[in-house]
């Protein structure tokens, strides 16, 4: 798993040297000197200011990449959570983001369609080193969006894993994991480009639309 320190310097999708990235992580953490305070602000200012929107080209790398999401406004979950790893690295806490394969993850008809399968490959979160141990977080779906889908909102307090909405509101369930791939220094962007190039009916996707939108009519 390496040292500590290679969670802390920047990588190509993970851009904690980017000026955007450095002004933002300091304008939400001002005035907040604890580590897993910070880390908890963080987590929930890009879950719920950066939305949640999968209709991106996937063959790009600029779809990955942390700092064009927060440009933008807008990512899916691997940009997300490399911008929450990229906040938590220029503060001192290791980072690093980790996959896994779920099914059932927050679609629509259209991205169903044009992915063919009910898995998302490569499904992203954050392992955060906070108090001694490795803990996940999951910024990726934000609180308007998921109300609009009938889910709770994912949560994190920093010392428990958050991970996924297995069930909705209702009590129904939702998503479940069904293959870890584990963490990594940097986004492996090849490897997930290899895995969608193999799995889905047209890895570019180009969807037009609005995902924020279209969730209210599910």
């Amino acid at each position: 798993m390496g040292t500590l320190s290679q969670y802390l310097s920047p990588g190509k999708f993970i851009e904690c040297n980017d000026p955007a990235i450095i002004e933002f992580t300091r304008d939400t953490i001002v005035d907040i000197s604890d580590d897993l305070a910070r880390a908890l602000s963080l987590f929930y200012r890009i879950r719920d200011d950066i939305l949640y929107d999968p209709y991106l080209p996937m063959d790009a790398p600029e779809s990955y990449s942390g700092a064009v999401a927060l440009k933008t406004g807008r990512g899916w979950c691997v940009p997300k959570s490399a911008l929450l790893t990229a906040c938590a690295r220029l503060i001192g806490i290791p980072s690093r983001p980790g996959y896994a394969d779920v099914k059932n993850h927050l679609t629509t008809p259209k991205l169903r369609a044009a992915m063919g399968s009910d898995i998302f490959a490569w499904h992203s979160y954050t392992e955060l080193f906070l108090m001694g141990k490795w803990v996940k977080a999951t910024p990726v779906f934000n609180k308007s969006m998921c109300d609009k889908f009938g889910l709770k909102p994912l949560d994190f307090d920093g010392k428990t894993d958050s991970l996924f909405h297995e069930f909705d509101k209702a009590g129904r369930q939702h998503m479940e994991y069904v293959k870890d791939r584990g963490t990594y220094q940097d986004v492996p962007f090849e490897k997930i480009l290899a895995t969608f190039s193999a799995d889905y009916t047209n890895v570019h996707w180009d969807i037009e639309g609005d995902f924020q939108e279209e969730a209210g009519q599910q």
